[in-house]
């Protein structure tokens, strides 16, 4: 009888796991029963933006935490898919940090081009998992909101696929109750000119308060604010950007930090991280873990050591991203199909003990991401993934790093070779900081738009 998989989730994740499988099927094999479960009305995951907070229209929470105008922070050389690259979805080589726009469309191309979306199942939030050890498979249960009806279907192998970016932490601080002004998390961060001309504080030291500091600068913010808890991010910041220590509490209007300072603040957005959630899992199946590059319990990254019929994608705090996807997916679609055998436990629960051990050795940036990078490269060493070349993406990360220490506003404006097609990216036609049309048409365009030329120019 023909073995079935449940895929939760349609995001860079889910979609890796549905191109593994067609791409094993392509080359002939017979592949399980696929059915993948999303809770939007569309695939990508984060990249599928919406304007929406809190709840969708179904009275789900929004899992999305995508914002208008993200540019990608990172070079998109560092996440090109090995079977599918942007020359050959663009027809061209483009510029190496591309809009959000632009990036849901080449992760569509490649999904759409392995005609993959029959398998998924769209406004489909799943309710609950069981596992059932009489039978050795999973009950799933699963809420169609197109009918608005609860039903139940059983998998022989469950792929949770749904990320970690969508639960928010949200920590209180003392006066927050009585604070007049804005308080948002990033997840409900939506519009940078939502806080034109406001003084606005950003909590938080990482990627996401970078970003968003960023946006608001860029799209008229009178200041901002970025405070720490443990280190400042230390980059060379705009006149009206200024780093504090933590925040200690705040009043009506005015921030005070430790270090005895205070600020008078129009809006509060918290920086401060996600949970990983899994609502839809018992206690006995749920990954427990904060972000981290090794998180225990998953062999290799992405099977579940209590019950090797569960999988997890993309758990991993991220150097790499679509490329580590697709390498945990092809890694996991093996496992499933039996071409890669599952060890015992004790093997498992060893190697994952070593890795863990080896991820606390790790002190610099360029440590991390090179551990990142050997273990996307020990998994693909044991399937047909096509091979790229790691230590050439760890170099981009390092000048990546160099750019953005350089200046914090002007690293997007770099390019690099592709490690797919060696092809060199073309500088933009508009520096990030001047172009405000982020949509695919005008990025794409030869030309920039004539009031960039005149924002470019000071005017």
């Amino acid at each position: 009888m023909t073995q079935r998989v449940a895929i939760i989730g349609a995001g860079p994740s889910g979609l890796a796991q549905l191109r593994a499988f067609q791409s094993a099927q392509a080359k002939g094999a017979d592949i399980p029963e696929l059915v993948c479960f999303e809770k939007q009305t569309d695939w990508g995951g984060q990249w599928n933006y919406t304007w929406r907070t809190g709840l969708d229209k179904n009275g789900e929470p929004v899992p999305s935490s995508m914002y208008r105008y993200l540019w990608s922070n990172g070079p998109k050389e560092a996440l090109e898919f090995a079977d599918y690259s942007f020359d050959e979805h663009f027809g061209k080589a483009i510029a190496s940090y591309p809009p959000r726009e632009v990036l849901w469309d080449y992760i569509k191309g490649r999904v759409e081009k392995a005609d993959v979306r029959k398998y998924i199942r769209f406004n489909s939030p799943v309710r609950h998992i069981e596992y059932n050890a009489a039978s050795d498979n999973f009950t799933v249960s699963v809420h169609d909101h197109n009918e608005d009806r609860v039903y139940e279907e059983d998998f022989d192998f469950v792929v949770v696929a749904s990320g970690h970016f969508s639960t928010p932490y949200v920590p209180e601080y003392p006066g927050f109750d009585s604070f007049g002004g804005r308080i948002l998390h990033a997840h409900d961060f939506r519009d940078a000119l939502e806080f034109k001309d406001k003084d606005i504080l950003v909590v938080g030291s990482s990627y996401s308060a970078e970003d968003i500091g960023s946006q608001c600068y860029k799209y008229g913010a009178r200041s901002i604010t970025s405070c720490y808890r443990s280190a400042p991010m230390g980059y060379k910041w705009p006149a009206n950007w200024e780093e504090k220590p933590a925040m200690t509490h705040v009043d009506v209007n005015t921030v005070f930090f430790s270090d005895g300072s205070s600020k008078k603040i129009d809006a509060i957005i918290l920086c401060t991280g996600y949970l990983h959630s899994f609502p839809f899992l018992p206690e006995a199946l749920r990954l427990k873990t904060n972000n981290r590059l090794w998180p225990l319990g998953l062999y290799k990254g992405v099977a579940w050591e209590e019950n090797t019929k569960l999988f997890y994608l993309g758990m991993q705090d991220q150097w790499y991203s679509f490329n580590m996807f697709d390498a945990q997916a092809w890694y996991a679609r093996d496992l499933i199909m039996g071409r890669i055998p599952m060890p015992s436990k004790e093997t498992m629960k060893a190697h994952s003990a070593l890795w863990r051990e080896n991820e606390l050795k790790l002190v610099t940036d360029k440590e991390n991401y090179e551990f990142q990078g050997a273990y996307i490269q020990e998994l693909i060493d044991e399937t047909d993934y096509p091979s790229f070349d790691i230590p050439a993406v760890n170099e981009t990360f390092l000048q990546w790093k160099k750019h953005k220490k350089q200046d914090i506003m002007k690293f997007r404006d770099y390019s690099f070779p592709s490690v797919i097609t060696g092809t060199p990216s073309p500088a933009h036609h508009t520096p990030w900081l001047y172009a405000l049309d982020d949509s695919l048409e005008a990025y794409l365009s030869d030309e920039p738009k004539p009031e960039e030329i005149r924002r470019a120019a000071g005017e």
